[in-house]
């Protein structure tokens, strides 16, 4: 009850008209800073971090969050729409997104990603108001040997992704774990394939570079190659009575909005992971319970519905520890955090009781925020639906453009303009070759999160792997890493399973 006593009082706080208008304008700036490839959640809370010097702190941060809720939201858009992840986060949203747009269903994918997101949403905010404390003495549990653990369980769900083709979905990952190698080395700071002394690949490969060359320059030239004669993207019609019959369908994607909500919660409040990993492990783990599975890749709902549940409830989660042990889950969380401390706050278990109306006002706004940005989202479906109607002999040079700026805005370097073009090149050749795209292209994310907590965990062991499946010594880890191993065989079973059956009715057949 005391609780909800606090939450009351921040509702009070978060429906100041200040507050309230922060809110709003907020999750509008959010939503279409999201949409905008290259630009994410990060770029735009850092960019708009000195407007906030106009109001108070309480006001400031509630805007800063409100922004990054929207562009949770706002991600989802051009990885439908363009094909073009808006951010790292929506990437696991083009794996499905984009087939449906094609198919003319962009405005049931579009609802869809809302109505996941608001689920995934809601249900975070819930889990934050009542178990803040205790989830936070679980993260600080996890160590490296925990965090390698999550990762290789991630892995785990990209031998999913591939359907029966495991050895191509097996060299997707390893040409993607190729390509996270690429710089200055974790522990040491030597560079290692950096291509002949190459200067721009020292900062290694720019994963949103990666994703919007594949994705965005991939899937315009496959367009390009299946479109003729100046055929439009999509045939997709607007109207209110469909746009409402998608609303009531909704719940058959519930389990898989509900089980992305607390995976990605629960990744999300981990220091080293993050919403991009959490929408991928949403994505993989929804494959595997589906019934269907070998629709996933071709347009299934709820191949949209996971990662959009878990990439939003994440951004939630990654602010448990920036407010109650004031370290940051998520780059743009490092922003809030800067922001904080510049304005007198500071982040720890003290925050709570020091300055307990910041604390519930901001935790009542991301209730509020969470409302709104699906509104707002809803209303411009419409507009959204709209784009698909423009001839793809129009579409393709704005997508192209897109992409450019995309790939020149994170880094301002056009040596990471050039590596778009050719990962362009490569996405389609892949994609020419069957090759599964998503492994190699989230391979990349994890990469450096798992050889940075294997190495690590290796100096705490000296050099023993028992780290990591040893349950007297970690049994968190070894946990996670067990069921990792589970998932990682299993396919091999179903597929010695599926030939002995095959090999029976043959045998009575015969």
């Amino acid at each position: 009850m005391e609780i909800l006593g606090h939450l009351i009082d921040g509702f009070g706080i978060a429906f100041e008209p200040l507050n309230l208008l922060l809110v709003i304008v907020g999750c509008a700036m959010g939503l279409f800073i999201g949409a905008m490839p290259g630009l994410g959640s990060v770029n735009g809370v850092a960019i708009l971090l000195p407007m906030t010097f106009l109001v108070p702190p309480t006001g400031a941060i509630i805007f800063l969050a409100a922004i990054y809720y929207g562009a949770m939201y706002g991600g989802a858009i051009s990885s439908i729409m363009l094909g073009i992840p808006g951010a790292s986060t929506a990437v696991a949203t083009t794996f499905d997104g984009r087939p449906m747009a094609l198919a003319g269903k962009a405005d049931e994918a579009l609802i869809t990603a809302a109505g996941a997101s608001f689920i995934g949403g809601t249900i975070s905010v819930v889990l934050f108001t009542a178990f803040a404390p205790p989830l936070a003495d679980v993260a600080l549990a996890f160590g490296a040997p925990e965090n390698f653990a999550l990762m290789l369980l991630a892995f785990a769900t990209f031998v999913g992704l591939g359907g029966d083709d495991i050895p191509k979905t097996l060299f997707s990952i390893f040409i993607g774990l190729a390509l996270s190698a690429v710089g200055l080395d974790i522990i040491s700071g030597e560079p290692r394939l950096i291509f002949g002394d190459i200067p721009g690949f020292y900062h290694g490969i720019n994963f949103l570079v990666l994703a919007i060359g594949i994705y965005g320059i991939g899937e315009m030239l496959w367009t390009i190659e299946t479109s003729q004669d100046g055929v439009t993207v999509s045939q997709a019609k607007f109207t209110f009575k469909s746009i409402l019959g998608h609303v009531k369908n909704l719940k058959k994607s519930l389990k898989a909005s509900i089980m992305g909500s607390g995976l990605g919660y629960f990744v999300g409040i981990l220091p080293a992971a993050g919403a991009t990993p959490g929408s991928i492990m949403a994505y993989g783990v929804a494959k595997q319970m589906s019934k269907d599975p070998k629709s996933f890749g071709k347009g299934n709902p709820e191949g949209v519905a996971a990662p959009e549940s878990a990439n939003n409830a994440a951004s939630t989660g990654s602010m448990l520890p920036m407010l109650t042990l004031g370290i940051p889950g998520s780059p743009t969380t490092a922003i809030l955090l800067g922001g904080m401390v510049i304005w007198g706050l500071e982040p720890g278990p003290m925050l709570f009781i020091q300055h307990e109306e910041f604390v519930w006002g901001l935790i009542a706004s991301l209730y509020i925020a969470n409302v709104f940005a699906m509104l707002i989202n809803m209303a411009f479906i419409p507009a959204f639906v709209a784009v698909l109607k423009t001839p793809f002999t129009i579409l393709a040079p704005i997508i192209f453009v897109l992409c450019l700026v995309g790939g020149f805005a994170p880094t301002l370097s056009m040596h990471d303009v050039w590596l778009m073009l050719i990962f362009g090149v490569v996405g389609y050749l892949m994609r020419k070759l069957d090759y599964p795209l998503a492994p190699a292209v989230l391979a990349i994310v994890l990469g450096p999160i798992a050889e940075e907590s294997m190495r690590q965990s290796l100096l705490i062991a000296d050099g023993e792997f028992s780290i990591f499946y040893s349950f007297t010594e970690r049994p968190i880890a070894a946990s996670i890493t067990w069921v990792a191993i589970f998932l990682i065989v299993l396919p091999l079973f179903q597929l010695i399973s599926r030939k002995r059956k095959a090999a029976k009715q043959t045998h009575w057949q015969g």
